[in-house]
């Protein structure tokens, strides 16, 4: 099952590219089909998930390069657990999302919806990999898709901004690249699964100098301060479904590895650096928010939010403890929800008003009262309203990183006010300000396409912050082994 909703998308998106050209309209469809299946399978998988049991499940093992050509078996090794489980629910979503709201694209509808499902697959292989090597593959394919998407559909400097991109995260990665490699040679594995029982100190490896190495890597790809300045400038130019991906699961990314990899394979330097990774989260929390406050493009403010949201995960992994990782995996996935909705707001106002300068839009609820009304929802949502999914996420980080870091946690909840203040402040002057007639002739979001996106993630994101259990269980079990080795 693994196999097929990671595979899946790759076999769309070749159908897809093999389209004759009097049939390129025809590719939308082929690509909603494919990504409607993969989230249905991923459901699938949610569904049928013991919760009762911790570590790894619907595990794939396979030989793929055997020992008698390397010094030891590389493995394609596949398997989720909870934590996994929810990054591949979020991926699958937001992969049909991206698909539905690109529905207008015109310019080389072919490949663009190719390789959006190519994005979609490298991103389902990075949280199912068990193997060091299968997960980097996997990790690096991300940067080719996300490229073209960027330079060729994207606005503004787009080439400066896919280029910026892929040149940070081919730094981060050549630095992870490193530390895995020598710490699977070293250790004999490149079995994740292996690696996260054994004693790394008996290897008698330069654990400190690995962790860093690994650490760099994800930071990049979260982004913590001072590494995030791609962020900024990736979200601006690059077309809604990629903003959409891009805040909704690529950040997830550098989470993912810091508790797949670096605490659970290396939780002795973990322990050491638990209070530098507190004053980082802490410092790209109230630095996003100070800076989103100023910003006067919408989507520029929404990726700086990001940066500060991003920061509570950190805070979270920072806890080294259930409640906090729990946190910090919840974190990761409402936020993934809340601001790809945002995202999708932002293209929809985009599409009709051909602005995002904030200065420039004024009144538009009266035009547009499905958008404004989710935008309120969201933004609610994104401030940590109760009843909503995002408060769910950070009051569990606070309830586990208050154990350990006490005065930079109550800092970190500085953020919330922080952030009730920009987005309220945003909705006021964009949707509730004084009405333009310039804007008279605005629609709202009418077509299907743009209205089951909406309505799915708005349900999902009530769901979450009414009934956390049904995420919050399944979150638990994967990072409870994780917190078992940080004790």
């Amino acid at each position: 099952m693994l196999s097929f909703i990671v595979f899946f998308p790759l076999l769309g998106a070749a159908v897809i590219a093999l389209l004759p050209l009097e049939r390129e309209r025809h590719a939308k469809w082929a690509a909603a089909a494919t990504a409607t299946v993969v989230l249905a399978a991923a459901l699938g998988l949610f569904v049928a998930f013991d919760r009762d049991e911790t570590g790894f499940q619907f595990v794939e093992r396979h030989t793929w390069v055997s020992a008698d050509i390397a010094s030891f078996d590389i493995q394609y090794l596949l398997g989720v657990d909870g934590l996994s489980l929810a990054m591949v629910v979020l991926t699958a979503l937001l992969g049909l999302v991206a698909v539905l709201i690109s529905w207008n694209i015109e310019l080389r509808p072919k490949e663009y919806f190719a390789w959006l499902l190519v994005l979609e697959a490298s991103l389902l292989g990075v949280f199912t990999a068990l193997d060091f090597l299968l997960f980097f593959i996997f990790w690096e394919i991300e940067m080719v898709p996300m490229y073209f998407l960027i330079s060729i559909w994207g606005t503004g400097r787009k080439v400066y901004s896919a280029w910026k991109y892929v040149l940070f995260t081919f730094v981060g990665s050549s630095s992870m690249l490193v530390g895995l490699l020598v710490l699977a040679f070293a250790a004999g594995s490149f079995d994740i699964i292996e690696l996260g029982r054994m004693d790394i100190r008996e290897a008698l490896l330069p654990t400190q100098v690995i962790f860093f190495l690994l650490l760099f890597g994800f930071a990049i790809k979260l982004p913590v301060f001072p590494l995030h300045t791609w962020l900024p400038d990736a979200h601006t130019d690059a077309p809604t479904a990629v903003s959409v991906m891009l805040a909704g699961v690529l950040l997830k990314m550098g989470g993912y590895g810091m508790l797949r990899i670096s605490l659970t394979i290396l939780p002795d330097v973990a322990r050491d650096a638990s209070l530098w990774l507190a004053a980082f989260g802490v410092v790209n929390i109230i630095y996003g928010a100070l800076v989103t406050l100023v910003q006067t493009d919408l989507k520029r403010l929404i990726a700086y939010s990001s940066i500060s949201h991003m920061g509570y995960v950190l805070l979270g992994i920072s806890a080294l403890g259930q409640v906090g990782l729990t946190g910090a995996g919840m974190q990761m996935f409402t936020h993934g929800l809340i601001t790809g909705l945002l995202f999708v707001l932002v293209g929809l106002v985009y599409d009709r008003a051909h602005t995002r300068q904030i200065g420039e839009l004024s009144g538009l609820a009266h035009k547009m009262p499905m958008i404004a009304v989710v935008m309120v929802i969201a933004g609610l949502a994104s401030l940590g309203l109760p009843s909503l999914a995002g408060f769910v996420s950070e009051v569990t980080v606070f309830l586990g990183t208050f154990q350990k870091h006490e005065a930079l946690t109550v800092l970190g909840v500085i953020g919330i006010v922080l952030t009730a203040g920009y987005i309220l402040w945003m909705i006021q002057r964009v949707f509730l300000g004084e009405r333009l007639p310039r804007w008279e002739g605005l629609s709202d979001a009418t077509a299907w396409w743009e209205r089951v996106p909406l309505v799915v993630m708005v349900a999902v994101i009530v769901l979450v912050g009414v009934y956390p259990a049904i995420l919050a269980d399944i979150i638990e079990t994967g990072v409870q082994p994780i917190a078992e080795r940080l004790v």
